[in-house]
């Protein structure tokens, strides 16, 4: 079988790199991919691959296998772009048409991998046991997130999907090579807002005010401590504040400072941890100097799980499929995050990268980089090694 499924990837490679140029060609930002969901409708279609559309965007295809079983198998792309103005030379033929908008995350990747795997799936069709759901997601790229929401409208829980897999471009890793590993993967992706409260008035006459900047320098520097002195130092963490926002001219105090941030954690127990020392800190830095503060905090993604047995079946596809050494065994998790985690808090599921990076294709450049690239050689895996795992879950 395995060996089958490589020749038919071979024969629709040029099908996935087509592909992947157009959708990269129109990307769509998160919840408003409309003309990326008839495209994949369509796509569908000519397949006589019947789907439904449990949100107002993606969907997900359904194919009956000819072997007829309770077994059910989700395989899930995202389809979303993000809001970031491309650039590149190696892109220079199929640079996004949409001023503000691309694909510098490999989503466009993913989908075409899932609508080539549909194409060999249905060749396949006779000889897959259940049914597999092909699942076209959109809105990975904001919160509160589509995989969430598609969770909660109870679709795949009607469909009584057995396990789910998920697979992200790497440019960290290889084209040739898979990394992934079972437990922890990807970090929660929480996001905060506070607003330091002070007292405005004349730069010269700086005592007579409670200068907000001060403070807020004070904050960010503090919180630092969250990391080093708060939580176990064998516990992964991390406390970024991305944005700043305060001030008029170089002559006043201003009243406030808002700043913005994110908290990447591995279990709920850090989270909560973090919550209570980021708002904590807060409290004492601006009441101490008589100022005042506001504080949110909005929990995002949970963290990446991968079930041991699914996680393993993964890495022995892989191997299968392209020997030993092609499939690499995670020793630690990154602290990016995905939604893909909470189709994990229903269903047994894995998700794992596919080497997109070299130095030929200029694809070295990380996740949401202007200039980020995938290697065309990602589909010579990505393909064969997400429809044989349709075939190899037990």
């Amino acid at each position: 079988m395995h060996s089958k499924i490589k020749k038919l990837s071979e024969k629709y490679i040029s099908d996935a790199i087509s592909t992947r140029r157009y959708l990269h060609q129109h990307p769509e930002v998160s919840f408003k991919e409309f003309e990326t969901t008839k495209f994949i409708k369509s796509e569908l279609d000519k397949l006589g691959i019947p789907h439904e559309s449990p949100l107002e965007t993606g969907c997900v295809g359904i194919l009956e296998g000819g072997k007829k079983s309770n077994r059910v198998i989700a395989l899930r792309a995202d389809i979303d772009a993000l809001p970031i103005s491309e650039e590149g030379d190696a892109k220079k033929e199929f640079i996004s048409q949409n001023n503000g908008v691309a694909h510098c995350c490999g989503h466009d990747a993913h989908t075409s991998n899932l609508l080539t795997a549909a194409k060999i799936l249905k060749e396949l069709q006779s000889e897959i046991e259940g049914k597999v759901l092909l699942v076209f997601q959109p809105g990975e790229e904001k919160l509160p997130g589509g995989g969430k929401l598609l969770s909660e409208t109870g679709f795949l829980q009607k469909q009584n999907v057995e396990a789910i897999y998920g697979i992200h471009t790497s440019p960290m890793n290889k084209p040739g090579t898979i990394a992934t590993k079972a437990g922890p993967l990807m970090a929660s992706t929480s996001e905060f807002e506070v607003e330091i409260i002070g007292k405005g008035g004349h730069a010269a006459r700086a005592h007579e005010a409670v200068d907000p900047i001060v403070l807020a320098s004070q904050y960010i520097n503090a919180i630092q401590t969250i990391a080093s002195r708060n939580v176990d130092p064998t516990e992964p963490v991390v406390v970024t504040i991305g944005k700043i926002e305060g001030g008029t001219a170089h002559n006043i105090i201003p009243e406030k400072v808002k700043l913005w941030g994110t908290a990447r954690t591995l279990s709920p127990d850090t989270e909560n941890l973090v919550i209570e020392k980021l708002e904590s800190l807060a409290k004492g830095i601006t009441e101490s100097a008589g100022g005042g503060y506001n504080f949110k905090f909005n929990r995002g993604y949970p963290a990446v799980i991968n079930a041991e047995k699914e996680a393993q079946t993964v890495l022995s596809s892989m191997e299968k499929l392209f020997g030993k050494g092609s499939a690499i065994e995670m020793k630690r998790p990154v602290m990016a995050g995905e939604d893909f985690a909470f189709y994990q808090q229903h269903f047994p599921g894995a998700f794992f990268f596919v080497g997109s990076g070299s130095e030929e294709a200029d694809s070295l450049y990380p996740w949401h980089h202007p200039k980020y690239n995938v290697d065309d050689r990602f589909f010579e895996v990505a393909t064969p090694l997400m429809v044989s795992l349709v075939f190899d879950h037990q």
